[in-house]
């Protein structure tokens, strides 16, 4: 990666350079904002170093012309010791991050390393982002947080490889998706992919389900059954919830993993499979083969790779574009939400994930009344959420007369009047209490 220092001090420059040089960096110097201009036009330069007081240009005026030329530039800002507020604003500005003077070279060398994996996480995101848009694949991908970008990120890596992966996650995080995204990226892309369903499956059906069976092998077995492992071949299996797994059928499938063969219910002979595993689960696998409900030597063999997908609570950054993926999705309208509205589904934790949002919004845009959805309109679990989440007293009392007022002025057309006389309150009173919550109705309510 190239790395600009910016910097009038010519020891502080030297100092750096020297550093970063040893540890394997290209890097350019500029002792003023305007040299900096010039060099970061004409290098393509992926991280900037940019000292905050400099004679003419000052940092933050730099990075706002370095934005403009490319918003994707990374830049840590160099600031006086304590300098906080100098600090806030240049983040606010754009900047990755910022140093304090004197500068820990061990410090920024883990904070250009951690610019560096964001950077190429990032690319990663972006080709399969492109791949997606450019082929008629039956997969979108709405991710915005860093935790998904990883996942994507390690998905597109191991698509390219031969090896198993198991994703772990919470039941309706995507886990799924994330399984076709690899097969699709994958040379067995134009293969088959096939899922089953280990939770779905009667136990006494699925060896027959997964190896298929002879005809005669068992009563009610009339004709020639392949199984999935076969319908399989070339491509890539999906094994959902593989720790619903029965116990006694775990040593069949280790075989086949090992072996890459397998033999029919009442068959006599081994059948060559050419199969890509790809398993999800929702449990702790390794605390399962700790307590013998799970073979070691299984779990092993099918966590080559691991891609965990954090559940929809841990990043909030999703539910916005997830929000209005689903709204354009599903709406036979254009609908929208009141600032109010969305702010409560941003709030709520969704136990049922992604899964859950998507049937939330299906109802919504089903049930609301108008081009509006307001609060309303939504779920008496999610309006109900803050008043029954932790907090003190007061603050739940503040919630609940919070909701109270906004139902009467939302059922009420947002007239004051008869909003303040269905609480029993006059309307002087109501007035007081919506700048005290700071209630006020949006444009798109008008």
């Amino acid at each position: 990666m190239k790395i600009l220092i910016v910097d009038d001090e010519a020891v502080q420059r030297e100092l750096l350079q020297g550093f970063l040089e040893k540890k394997g960096y290209e890097v350019f110097c500029a002792e003023n904002g305007r040299q900096a201009l010039e060099t970061f036009r004409r290098e393509a330069v992926g991280l900037v170093l940019l000292d905050h007081k400099m004679p003419g240009m000052t940092g933050d005026q730099v990075l706002e012309e370095i934005k403009k030329i490319n918003p994707e530039t990374r830049v840590i800002m160099i600031t006086a010791y304590g300098d906080v507020a100098t600090a806030v604003s240049s983040m606010k500005l754009g900047a990755l991050d910022f140093l304090e003077k004197p500068i820990d070279l061990e410090e920024l060398l883990q904070k250009i390393e951690r610019a560096e994996q964001e950077s190429l996480v990032e690319e990663d995101v972006r080709q399969v982002e492109e791949f997606i848009s450019d082929s008629p694949l039956p997969i979108n991908i709405i991710a915005k947080s860093s935790q998904m970008n990883e996942a994507i990120s390690l998905a597109r890596r191991v698509s390219e490889t031969p090896w198993p992966v198991l994703i772990k996650g919470e039941t309706g995080t995507g886990k799924e998706l994330l399984a076709k995204l690899i097969h699709y990226l994958s040379p067995r892309k134009d293969a088959p992919f096939i899922e089953v369903n280990c939770a779905a499956v009667p136990e006494n059906l699925f060896e027959s389900e997964l190896f298929g069976h002879e005809k005669g092998a068992f009563t009610g077995a009339s004709n020639l059954r392949r199984g999935r492992f076969e319908l399989a071949h070339t491509g890539t299996i999906f094994l959902d919830e593989i720790g619903e797994l029965p116990l006694n059928l775990q040593p069949k499938l280790l075989r086949c993993l090992q072996e890459k063969r397998i033999t029919r219910v009442g068959g006599e002979k081994d059948i060559k499979v050419d199969v890509r595993i790809v398993a999800a689960t929702n449990r702790d696998l390794k605390a399962m083969a700790i307590e013998g409900s799970f073979r070691e030597d299984l779990y092993y063999r099918l966590n080559v790779f691991e891609i965990e997908i954090p559940p929809l609570r841990r990043r909030k950054e999703d539910i916005p574009p997830l929000l209005d993926f689903f709204l354009k999705k599903y709406s036979p309208r254009p609908v929208e939400l009141s600032p109010e509205a969305k702010d409560l589904l941003i709030r709520y934790p969704y136990p049922g994930n992604v899964r859950e949002l998507e049937h939330v919004v299906q109802r919504l845009v089903t049930l609301a009344r108008g081009s509006i959805v307001r609060v309303t309109d939504l779920p008496p679990e999610i309006r109900h959420h803050q008043i029954t989440s932790t907090g003190t007293l007061e603050d739940r009392l503040k919630a609940v007369e919070k909701e109270m007022i906004l139902n009467a002025l939302e059922k009420n057309n947002w007239v004051q009047t008869r909003a303040a006389e269905s609480l029993g309150i006059s309307e002087r009173v109501l007035r007081y209490k919506m700048d005290k919550h700071g209630i006020k109705r949006s444009r798109s309510g008008n």
